[in-house]
């Protein structure tokens, strides 16, 4: 890795002020100085700005309790984004795995590991998301199967995949969903005659939302956790 690019990967510094520092000899590497931005940096070398210790901050994956209110993107000026609730270096380099609307709570997982995050959002790898639903209407025993099916959403060609509806009261349900269709659960609700009044999601494939997560809290998975969805596991 280039040198310039590697004091970017590890510090707040833009590609511009990374050769400024290396032109005014606060970079060195092994304890000599360097000023070529295009030197190459190899693992076993000792980096440091300024007298500091530069490592490269490496792939990172989290869960967070997202509360309501909150939105899985940064392109809204009216609501604040999950990843601004994160005290972590460099958040401008995660996205998020599977996105929840703003008045949606629960899991969501962020990293910014693009090929991990494709094992949760591709169709074509079924990960199975798990939702706890509450609906404004009595919920009929004929909807198991019903989702079981497939349910015709309004404006969508064919039926959705199917789905495992677990009744638990009158007026809530787990729901598992094996793809992400925009506002999937509200609309496959909506498409039998009810309303959803309450959604929170429980569980990623996998991973299941840590019961010890307040809302807005987040902490990161572990290796078994980041390993159970690079191979697929449910």
């Amino acid at each position: 890795m280039r040198l310039d690019k590697f004091i970017c990967e590890s510090t707040s510094l833009t590609r511009s002020l990374a050769k400024k520092a290396l032109h005014r000899g606060e970079v060195c590497c092994n304890g000599e100085v360097v000023k070529d931005s295009s030197f190459k940096v190899t693992p076993d070398m000792h980096i440091t700005l300024d007298g500091e210790t530069l490592s490269l901050i490496g792939l990172r994956y989290l869960m967070m309790h997202k509360p309501e209110g909150i939105i899985c993107s940064t392109q809204d000026e009216e609501y604040q984004c999950v990843l601004s609730l994160l005290d972590i270096e460099k958040p401008e380099l995660l996205h998020i795995a599977g996105r929840l609307d703003v008045d949606t709570t629960g899991l969501v997982l962020i990293t910014d590991d693009g090929q991990w995050s494709h094992q949760i959002t591709s169709p074509k790898k079924a990960c199975g998301k798990r939702y706890r639903v509450t609906v404004a209407d009595p919920l009929s025993p004929e909807l198991v199967a019903q989702f079981a099916q497939g349910v015709q959403l309004n404006g969508e060609d064919g039926l959705t995949r199917p789905a495992k509806l677990e009744i638990q009261s009158s007026h809530e349900a787990l729901l598992t969903i094996m793809e992400g269709k925009y506002h999937q659960v509200k609309r496959m609700f909506g498409a039998v005659g009810n309303k959803v009044v309450g959604l929170h999601r429980e569980a990623v494939g996998p991973l299941e939302l840590d019961a010890d997560l307040q809302p807005g809290e987040w902490r990161y998975l572990t290796d078994a956790e980041v390993e159970a969805v690079r191979q697929g596991r449910s």
